[in-house]
């Protein structure tokens, strides 16, 4: 089976920084795309961030300019650098993973159990 297991959820203040990271292990034969998701209380489970195979990246409006998502193909992770952080920044954040683990190739989609991210003075 897969496992995602995220890390470095924390409280902070606003203005300041968090890097999120999740590595991907078990039977993996190919990981695709990969993305960062929030939910916070009450609300839907929204798009943070996502980076194909090859790199390319898509953010949501809200965090342009101030998350920065990036892969390391060789260990199966995925990170998110979060900057100027903001209070409605406060959720907890999934790690998603686009995976493949047998022939013929077929992907599902995995999720991490979440990290919090309290951002709060």
């Amino acid at each position: 089976q897969v496992q995602l297991v995220e890390s470095g959820g924390d409280l902070v203040q606003p203005g300041e920084s968090l890097r999120l990271s999740c590595a991907a292990s078990g039977r993996i034969l190919s990981v695709s795309q990969l993305g960062w998701y929030r939910q916070a209380p009450g609300k839907e489970r929204e798009l943070v961030a996502i980076i194909t195979s090859g790199g390319v990246t898509n953010y949501a409006t809200f965090v342009t300019g101030r998350f920065t998502i990036s892969r390391d193909n060789a260990k199966k992770t995925v990170s998110l650098q979060m900057n100027s952080l903001k209070p409605e920044d406060t959720a907890v954040y999934y790690c998603n993973a686009v995976i493949a683990t047998s022939t013929p190739v077929e992907y599902a989609n995995y999720w991490g159990q979440g990290t919090q991210v309290t951002v709060s003075s």
